[in-house]
């Protein structure tokens, strides 16, 4: 058997989530690293103490983005010069952050004519959204700028279009201003949130991912299930669950912890195709695994206007079914290829490590804390960073203490200062964290930690990137919708569907959300679906954050299903295997999961909707589990023993039975499903005594 893999003795390499990306030096990185060290600063700044207008602030984010896109990625992903940047793309990381700062020199005089723009300002907001356009096209493709053009086209001529499909006519002076100026276009609810909440949440996680907080997951991964039958691919499961709940990025996710997963999977037997399918698989359940979840769930709570520990509870039971039917996916593979683990000895001992790198959990433990008792996301987002902050520095301090009783004295004292300092506010907190780093300059070692603060900072900017300016050209899509009322017509044609069948209206929405999901990160998906279909699957009985949250599910799976999955390209890049490949493969492992929203629709107990009982939870859950335990088996061709084709078959249908929800159907499901578990493990018993 080849030796086991310890998580730091991987041979790390660089790639790149959204295409090529310049490898910079001199000069013009440190202009960068200048630009992306002032665009943290500046949205810690606007978190802390909020000095700006709503509309200012997301103008200004925007314009950051803009500046470090146009620097960090080219013009075309094929470009040969990658070591310098070109002076067109100085300009337009110029024009863009003035295009914006535009919107804060003039914000009075824009508020006293809103309505009625004069010539340059309508250049301004032409420009705006030409680069918004072009920044999406360089670091997401073609895929989501196309659709937000067709949108922006129909704003223009849709007048033209025939019968139903027609509005009424709107100027270009009128488009301009929906979407270069108001808050229902460049500027609206996405961008808030990306520069409210998301840059917040990807900077906790760029800092908790330098202070090695991936290591610790993948030790006690490998401690806890790395021993287990197949625990190569289990470690994989809980490890990138654990990362994704905090990253919220299943490609990120992909392109961190399956640097680790995926050539461990591979070494001891699975093939590269399943080893890859199973990190996309799991990188991408992050997103709804509470309690950081996506950057989707801070977007679904501001636009439902709900507390976001309503979104946390109505995501958990789903997201505890996607890993289980992941987890049993990977066992029953496993068993079919008759895959050990790794030696007991050779396991890192979990205990050890949460023993010895025990505080990188008290941000986490903080950050959860404030959410689940009612403090908004921004504020907890704050108080994670500066216990993330107070721990990078506090550990490089503590590191030159050789007592270790003195290390503990002062890791008490840091803690219980840091948990009183933030209840008292921001300025309390910002004298420990400056207190501490003034100690780091003054110990040895100390130099590199205030780096690895740096760093954290430029990383996080960096990371935000493509997920604000997804932000951003959705808004063009939400602007239009908004201004010419389209979404209505769409909303009436599934409402005219549903009145025959819920379940086809369910279907036609998964569809949509499949489709949008080819090459469209999850968040502008959500957005346009949840847009057009949400509020017609809620005029059809289904509860407002149940439609929503089969929405996001569905434009999560997105991105494991082909022809474009993006976490499938991401895997592919490290497995070194087909992408069409990985995602059909990854398709098929969590196929279980697709049926859990159909499930929550026709039963809200799913999602801890409606103040259900205990029975009622209990039943669901298992009724959904024996149908994941089935479903996995019939899929995977393996139970206790290789499965016949007929067995595939029957085992199918008396999973279905169990999701049908009609008349029946579950008595029927539950007698199939004994009968079907008894006469295997009678089968298989007679096997082994034969």
């Amino acid at each position: 058997m080849t030796p086991p893999v310890s998580p730091m003795n991987i041979e790390q390499e660089t790639f790149s989530e959204h295409g090529a990306q310049r490898q910079l030096g001199g000069v013009a990185l440190l202009i960068l690293t200048g630009l992306a060290l002032s665009f943290s600063v500046y949205q810690l700044a606007v978190a802390a103490f909020h000095p700006l207008s709503s509309l200012v602030m997301r103008a200004l984010h925007v314009g950051f983005l803009l500046a470090l896109t146009f620097i960090i990625f080219p013009v075309s992903r094929h470009c040969q010069r990658l070591e310098r940047v070109a002076p067109m793309d100085w300009g337009l990381a110029a024009l863009g952050f003035g295009l914006a700062a535009y919107q804060w020199v003039n914000e009075v005089d824009l508020i006293q004519r809103a309505g009625d723009l004069n010539t340059v300002d309508l250049c301004v907001g032409t420009a705006m959204v030409v680069l918004v356009f072009e920044a999406a096209r360089r670091i997401l493709g073609l895929a989501l700028p196309t659709i937000c053009a067709l949108f922006l086209l129909y704003g223009l001529f849709g007048q033209h279009l025939p019968g139903d499909l027609a509005h009424r006519g709107y100027d270009f002076a009128q488009i301009v201003d929906q979407l270069g100026f108001g808050t229902e276009g460049i500027f609206g609810i996405p961008t808030l949130v990306s520069a409210s909440y998301i840059f917040l949440f990807v900077l906790f996680g760029a800092f908790l991912e330098h202070a090695g907080m991936i290591n610790l997951f993948n030790s006690v991964a490998l401690g806890f299930v790395g021993h287990t039958k197949g625990g190569a691919a289990k470690v994989a499961v809980v490890s990138s669950g654990l990362m994704g709940s905090i990253s919220g990025s299943g490609v990120a996710n992909v392109l961190t912890t399956g640097q680790f997963t995926i050539p461990l999977m591979k070494r001891f037997g699975y093939s590269g195709v399943f080893a890859g399918a199973v990190e996309a698989t799991s990188s991408m359940g992050g997103q709804i695994m509470p309690p950081v979840m996506g950057a989707v769930a801070f977007i679904m709570a501001e636009n439902l206007n709900v507390p976001y520990i309503e979104i946390v509870k109505a995501a958990l039971v789903p997201a505890i079914l996607y890993y289980a039917t992941v987890f049993w996916m990977v066992h029953l593979e496993a068993g079919r290829k008759n895959l050990e683990g790794l030696a007991k000895d050779e396991c890192p001992n979990p205990w050890r490590a949460i023993r010895e790198q025990w505080y990188l959990i008290l941000p986490l433990a903080g950050l959860v804390g404030m959410l689940f008792n009612g403090f908004t996301p921004m504020y907890s987002g704050m108080v994670g960073l500066a216990l993330c902050a107070i721990l990078i520095l506090g550990t490089a301090v503590a590191a030159r203490l050789s007592s270790t009783a003195f290390r503990f004295a002062f890791w008490l004292c840091v803690g219980l200062g840091a948990s009183l300092l933030v209840k008292w506010g921001v300025y309390p907190v910002l004298t420990v964290i400056g207190l501490l780093a003034g100690l780091c300059l003054l110990t040895q070692g100390g130099r590199e930690t205030l780096k690895i603060m740096q760093k954290s900072l430029v990383d996080g900017a960096r990371q935000a990137l493509p997920v604000g300016v997804a932000c951003a050209i959705v808004g063009i899509i939400i602007g239009i919708l908004t201004l010419t009322g389209a979404a209505s017509n769409f909303a009436g044609f599934i409402l005219k569907v549903g009145e025959d069948s819920l379940f086809i209206s369910l279907l036609l929405t998964m569809l949509i959300c499949l489709l949008l999901g080819m090459g469209i990160p999850t968040i502008p998906n959500y957005i346009i679906t949840s847009s057009i279909a949400a509020p017609a699957l809620l005029k059809l009985g289904v509860p407002l954050i149940v439609s929503h949250m089969f929405v996001f599910y569905f434009g999560i799976m997105a991105d494991l299903t082909p022809p474009v999955a993006l976490a499938a390209f991401a895997a592919s890049s490290v497995a070194k295997e087909p992408a069409m490949k990985i995602g059909l493969r990854a398709v098929q492992i969590a196929i279980a999961g697709f049926v859990v929203p159909f499930m929550a629709v026709y039963d809200n107990a799913l999602m801890l909707q409606g103040d259900p009982s205990v029975f009622a939870v209990v039943y669901i859950v298992g009724k959904a589990l024996l149908a994941i335990t089935l479903w996995g088996a019939a899929s995977i061709g393996y139970l206790k023993a290789p499965l016949a084709v007929w067995e595939r078959l029957f085992a199918a249908a008396a999973a279905f039975m169990l999701v049908a929800a009609l008349p029946m159907t579950d008595e029927i499901g539950f007698v199939a499903c004994a009968a079907f578990i008894g006469w295997h493990l009678m089968h298989v018993r007679r096997l082994r005594t034969a």
